[in-house]
Order: C-alpha cells, then structure tokens, then sequence
C-alpha cells in the first residue's frame, strides 16, 4: 500500500467520514468524557473514588456494528474505527473515553526467531491448534536465530497523510502501536514455537535447555525494544491508549522525569502475563518463569500483568517479586479472596476480570444472579483498588440491550459501596 493511488475513496465516502469525525469529535467533547478522563488519571495513580468500568466490545462487535455503508477498503477501515467509539457511547455507557483523536495502528514487519509458527484454527477462528516447529530443543535448539524487525515507515506517513486530508482538520491522526501489549509474554512464544505439551516435557526433561530457550526469547524481546526506540517507532501510551489486560493508561506518571524527547520503553506501560503456565506447579514457575518475567518487566515504566490465568497460585514467592506491576488481572480462574487479602491496601489495582457467561452464554440476563456475583468482589475488595474489565464476550445473542444493563448494575453496587 505504499503507492498513494491505493488510497482514494468517492465523494460520498469522504462526506460521510467527515460526519462520523464530528460525531466522535461531539461526543470527544462532552463533559462527562472530561470527567472520566480526570477519573481515569486518579484511578491509575491510586487515588481512585470509585471503580472503573470498562466493557470490551471487539469480540461481539459484529453483534453491535452498524452494516458499513463505505466500499473501498481504506474507507471502510476509517469508518469502522470510528464507529467503534460511537456506537460504545450509545449503547455501553461504560467508562472508554472516546478520544478526540483518530488512533492509526501501526505493525512491525516481524520474522520472529528464524522460524515460522504454525496455528491450525478451529471453523470460528477462535479456538487453534499448534503445529510444533520444535519438538524437542536437544536436537532443534540451533534451528533459532535472532529475530529480523522492520518498519515501513513510508507506508504508514502515506496513510496518515491520506487519513489526515479526509478528517485531519476535526480529528488528529496518532500513531499507535498496541501489538507491544501481547508481545512479551514469553510462554505464549514458547508455546508458539513448541506447543504446550512439549512445553511441559522440556521443563521436566532438559530443564538447561529450557532455561537457555527463556534467556534466548528474553534476549530477542529486549532487543527488539531497543530497535523500537532506535527507529523511532515505540510511542507514548500515557493517555487514552488501549493496555493489554482491557484497561487503558491514563497516567501522570509516565514518561519518566528525565524523558527528553526520544520515546523509551521504560517511558510506556508494558503488559506480560504467562497463561500457559496453568498446568505447572508454583515452584516450578518460580525456577523457569518467574526470573525472566522480571527481567523483562524492567524494560517498562508500569506493568499490567495477568490474562485467565489464575494469578493467585502463583503471586506469594512469585508474582508479587515484579516490582513495577500496577494492576493485575483476576480472572474468573482466580482465588478472589485470596488475592483481595494480598492486594488490600497496596499499589497494585485488583483489576477484575467477570466471568463471561453472565452475558454470553444466552440471550437473557438472569439480573438477579449477576447482581450477587458482582457485590461478592464488591464485598471483598473494599480496602483494594479495583475496576472491572468484561472481556472475552463473542456472542450477545440478540440481547444488546443487557451489556449497558451489566455496567449500570457494575456501577450501582460499586458507587454504593
């Protein structure tokens, strides 16, 4: 797409864009933005008054887009962006801030450790199989290389440059880079290039050689943040920028004090978390997971940790080590109480993860059970910060209308508290 011709769009695409920016731009605006941004600030300093919110809609978006009425592929990835934020101020209510910008994501071109990992996906796409590129690191380990990065920075100065002369004048374009939140959770790379199972017998049967392999993917990931910062593509997420986990960064306390200009890693928010550890024992993540975790979190200014995986087995003698976490996530998976007690009264946010299946199992929304499953963390986070992050929804059912029904009850018990 580095040919600008790649780029035009018809009269009445460029009209209706324009309108979508001014809607988003409206709703930008409003003063109940203003306060959740000022929310959002206090929060992730922990000065928090009340519980964030925040209702994840990638996965159910189709269940809430609107059919999209532009046709050329440049116009309908503008339109499709910007009714993200429109469509969740009208039907979520939850705490996202639209942003008074037009976020353009930006990827590197990425051949990762010489070899190419093999997903089979399942007919929905959401479930997959690995297809293992090592079988065992005795006799594959010397198939890795360090990795090559690229970034075709023409590529995305055209598109902003397209993007700008369309709305340009009502919403800035901003370069993102939100692909760094999933990046660094080293297992998940483990796992990518070996599967799970050969995972967990690598450990057991060539435990050196498995640590080499952490050391080596440690190393690689380091070294691709230096290449970011050295070419100038790692940005500031200090504000309203997506992290990894589905909260967002609003901060004061990043970039560092001695920030001059040139974006560093240790200036940004970083997410790890390490899933595919569910099946080991907590020892044996402290002596094969836990060093390089902490190694790597070093690199970022504050840390979001954790995905499903149920944290509380692994946080005493383990998590609880990295020192830079801000918030963690409780899974569905997780011991509530548990890590209530660990985290009452601490600089990390109890960062909580709802179970799914309240609104994406079937069409009706059984209130009265959701009502005393939210005020069962509402009880025992009372001397934690907390919000509450719904993600992993795909399907509503028909049923939009109870997804801004869960937040208003989310908020009623919480505002309550």
């Amino acid at each position: 797409m580095n040919d600008e011709n790649n780029y035009s769009i018809s009269a009445y695409e460029k009209e209706y864009l324009r309108e979508l920016a001014y809607k988003q731009k409206a709703y930008a605006d409003l003063p109940i933005m203003k306060e959740r941004e000022k929310l959002w600030y206090l929060h992730n300093s922990l000065q928090g008054k009340r519980p964030m919110i925040v209702m994840e809609t990638i996965t159910f978006w189709e269940n809430i887009c609107p059919p999209l009425k532009c046709k050329s592929e440049i116009a309908r990835e503008m339109e499709n962006q910007m009714l993200k934020s429109i469509v969740n101020a009208d039907l979520v209510g939850d705490d996202k801030v639209v942003p008074g910008y037009y976020p353009l994501e930006t990827e590197l071109e990425y051949e990762k450790y010489g070899l190419q990992a093999k997903k089979v996906y399942d007919k929905n796409g959401i479930g997959f199989h690995i297809e293992s590129v090592i079988e065992s690191l005795e006799e594959d380990f010397d198939k890795l290389s360090p990795s090559v990065f690229g970034y075709d920075e023409q590529k995305y100065t055209l598109k902003k440059q397209f993007m700008e002369s369309v709305i340009g004048d009502i919403l800035p374009v901003q370069l993102v880079n939100s692909s760094n939140y999933w990046d660094f959770s080293i297992t998940q790379q483990v796992v990518e290039l070996m599967g799970m199972q050969n995972m967990f017998y690598s450990m057991y049967d060539e435990p050196d050689l498995f640590h080499e392999l952490m050391q080596f993917i440690t190393d690689d990931k380091i070294r691709l943040l230096r290449w970011e910062e050295e070419h100038g593509c790692l940005w500031l997420n200090n504000g309203n920028h997506y992290m990894g986990g589905g909260s967002f960064c609003f901060t004061e306390e990043l970039p560092r004090k001695d920030y001059a200009g040139k974006v560093r890693s240790i200036d940004t928010w970083g997410h790890m978390n390490s899933q595919e550890s569910v099946g080991i024992s907590p020892d044996m993540f402290q002596e094969f997971i836990l060093p390089y975790m902490k190694r790597l979190s070093r690199e970022f200014g504050m840390l979001y940790y954790g995905c499903c995986e149920p944290v509380s087995d692994f946080w005493d003698g383990g998590i609880e080590q990295i020192e830079n976490i801000r918030k963690v996530s409780i899974s569905p998976w997780c011991k509530e109480a548990f890590m209530a007690e660990r985290l009452s009264g601490s600089n990390t946010i109890y960062s909580r993860k709802p179970s799914p299946n309240f609104l994406g199992i079937q069409a009706d929304f059984n209130e009265e059970e959701f009502r005393a499953y939210i005020q069962e963390t509402v009880n025992l986070t009372k001397e934690c910060k907390s919000e509450y992050i719904f993600r992993d929804i795909y399907e509503l059912h028909g049923n939009i209308s109870k997804v801004k029904r869960a937040v208003q009850i989310v908020r009623e018990l919480t505002e309550n508290n």
